[in-house]
């Protein structure tokens, strides 16, 4: 028996292993590492099986799990080398490869960081074994065997390992790991942003075993993107300086149509996935980096010379690989060119949110909305005895249509047949524009969905006296979709459009249909109620947050605040976490009305002490009610 210590200062090991103890963490470094392996035999010349095999025993307190590879495998030497520990022995280090993970330190922590455990591997016929576990005074050793003896058929049936391969097993008891459910890795597996490349790559499949044997199998693991379309690329082609050389890179950068995407960790969806050779180096948006007007972008970045600086010694990403280092001067002016180019479509999500003329709650929101209204309105009517007038008093004309927008969509969503041609109408005002603007069109669209004439800038003193325009849309198959988007000055108009099999074949505008004489109904009066409901809509950055309209009685909440515009989404999404912001806001709003209505009851108005004095008392009365009534979802 060759029993050693792991040829480095103890308390960097102890270290690493508090900080990864993580089974996701550990199959991230093992799977890069056979991916590299294999990467290694493909710049060779040599076909390559690319399978990568994870076997996941779980029990009550711990679990084993292996991962197998039939790369390069290891010679005894080189196999006992890899425990030297730290940046200095990496390969990448060394400038003798493109790998990434932890520079030498992968291997050591996946298996300390989880428990202990050992690796097999064989090479040119011969098969090595290393144990690694801790001793009883808790020092980190590893137990080479003293030799490598002759791979037999049996060694190989058992590996799985019909040539050459490694396959490295883990023994899961560290009380700080968390013993993840089968479905649960595989959807972490299948998500993680440095192995999304690397199952393109490779055919990596979960199996879950009990008491050895095999319950169940994952099939091919891979990352499932969300329907998108293309905004820039594919591969678009960028450049930046540095020590007075161009180096490349190519972006591609798509918008989800549909799905929520998620913003931060290792399962994030969106962001750009940063790429260098092999290497997965990092996922953000550079400048826009947790902006509003990302939460539907994603793509892929790809920069050869990133991990090339990095294998000659420059500070390329962080520490323990958390990603990019800013401070960097090559990664400074890599940020600088990559955010150039993306900053007109950030700048687009953000023009569509800043014109967002509405915005919707979820539906349970919405009723925790309603219920506090109506409370309110009790309030208002038992405690202060306020009592609005009914709309039958309104004056003449009050029900009339308000003016229509100056842009606007005969309707904003359009969900069609495919192989069925139908027409997008865009109405214009040109009486509420200047008489030189211009109408800004612009299209994403999926590749099957074909718009004509092509989208481009049209005069709107072209129009004439038609105040409308059209394009004849055509989806070439169920799943395609995409969104038209229009500007004039300061107006915005927006529509989006899906093909689906069983849609109908028929146009429907809600907004173009006539008013009949003599069956106009007047509209719904609530009476007495003080608060008749809420709206987002965009009242200009001027505008508060939130103020009440006395003629609607209804509580406008301002899309064009950028506190608010911080929990709307890009679809006009108000987000649920968000509803403290909302409990925040209608306090306000329905605190200062009630101020208002007391202090002119009592001969006051304008007397602004006791405005203040009398909002203070109702915020003290009503708050605790108000912020309750949103946290109770």
């Amino acid at each position: 028996m060759a029993v050693n210590a792991i040829p480095v200062d103890q308390r960097v090991i102890d270290i690493d292993s508090r900080r990864f103890a993580s089974i996701e963490k550990a199959l991230v470094e093992l799977v890069t590492n056979a991916d590299d392996s294999y990467t290694r035999l493909e710049q060779g010349g040599e076909q390559v099986s690319g399978a990568i095999l994870v076997r996941y025993e779980r029990h009550r307190r711990g679990a084993l799990l292996t991962v197998t590879d039939q790369a390069e495998g290891l010679g005894f030497d080189k196999a006992c080398a890899i425990l030297s520990y730290g940046g200095a022995h990496s390969l990448l280090a060394q400038g003798r490869a493109g790998g990434r993970g932890y520079f030498g330190r992968g291997l050591k922590q996946a298996i300390f960081g989880l428990g202990y455990g050992w690796l097999e591997t064989v090479h040119d016929g011969r098969l090595s074994r290393i144990e690694l576990f801790r001793g009883e005074d808790g020092a980190y050793l590893y137990d080479d065997g003293g030799h490598d003896r002759e791979a037999t058929a049996a060694d190989r049936e058992r590996l799985g390992i019909p040539r050459d391969g490694t396959r490295v097993a883990i023994v899961i008891d560290s009380p700080q790991a968390s013993i993840s459910q089968f479905g649960a890795l595989v959807h972490a597996l299948a998500d993680n942003i440095y192995l999304r490349d690397v199952l393109d790559r490779r055919a990596l499949e979960v199996v879950h075993l009990k008491d050895g044997a095999e319950v169940e199998r994952s099939g091919r693991v891979r990352f499932e993107e969300p329907p998108a379309v293309v905004l820039l690329g594919p591969e678009a082609p960028g450049q930046f300086q540095y020590e007075h050389r161009s180096w490349q890179f190519t972006l591609t950068l798509k918008r989800a149509l549909d799905a929520e995407l998620v913003a931060r960790g290792d399962e994030r969806t969106s962001g750009l996935l940063v790429l260098s050779g092999t290497a997965v180096l990092d996922c953000q948006f550079f400048d826009y980096e947790n902006q509003v007007g990302t939460e539907y972008l994603f793509g892929t970045v790809r920069c050869p010379a990133l991990v090339e600086r990095l294998a000659a010694g420059e500070a390329v990403i962080s520490d323990e690989r958390a990603g990019l280092n800013p401070k960097a001067p090559i990664v400074a002016a890599f940020y600088r060119a990559v955010s150039r180019m993306i900053a007109p479509h950030v700048q687009t999500e953000q023009d569509k949110l800043r014109h967002l003329e509405r915005a919707t709650t979820s539906g349970r929101t919405a009723h925790m909305i309603e219920h506090l209204l109506e409370r309110m309105n009790l309030a208002a009517i038992h405690d202060f005895g306020i009592v609005h007038p009914s709309a039958a008093g309104a004056p003449a004309g009050a029900d009339e249509a308000e003016a229509p927008a100056p842009l606007r969509f005969s309707t904003p969503f359009y969900y069609r047949r495919p192989d069925h041609p139908f027409h997008v109408r865009l109405l214009v005002d040109p009486q509420q524009l200047d008489a030189d603007a211009m109408l800004s069109v612009e299209a994403t669209a999926s590749a099957g969905l074909l718009i004509e004439p092509s989208p481009a800038p049209i005069p709107v003193a072209s129009l004439g006296g038609e105040g409308a325009l059209s394009w004849t849309v055509t989806g070439l198959g169920p799943g395609e979709r995409g969104e038209l988007l229009v500007r004039a000055g300061a107006y915005l108009a927006w529509c989006e459009i899906v093909i689906a099999e069983h849609a109908s074949g028929h146009a429907h505008h809600p907004t173009a249909h006539p008013r009949h004489p003599g069956r106009h109904r007047p509209p719904k009066d609530h009476g007495e109620a003080m608060f008749t409901g809420y709206a987002f809509r965009w009242l200009g950055r001027e505008a508060d947050r939130a103020v009440y309209s006395p003629d609607e009685r209804r509580i406008l909440i301002n899309t064009a605040a950028p506190t608010v515009q911080l929990y709307v989404d890009g679809r006009g999404n108000f987000r649920d976490s968000a509803r403290l912001l909302l409990a925040e806001l209608f306090l306000d709003v329905i605190a200062d009305e009630l101020a208002r209505y007391r202090i002119a009851r009592a001969g006051r108005a304008g007397d602004v002490d006791a405005f203040l004095a009398a909002k203070r008392e109702i915020v003290c009365r009503y708050g605790s009610d108000i912020h309750l009534s949103f946290m109770a979802g």
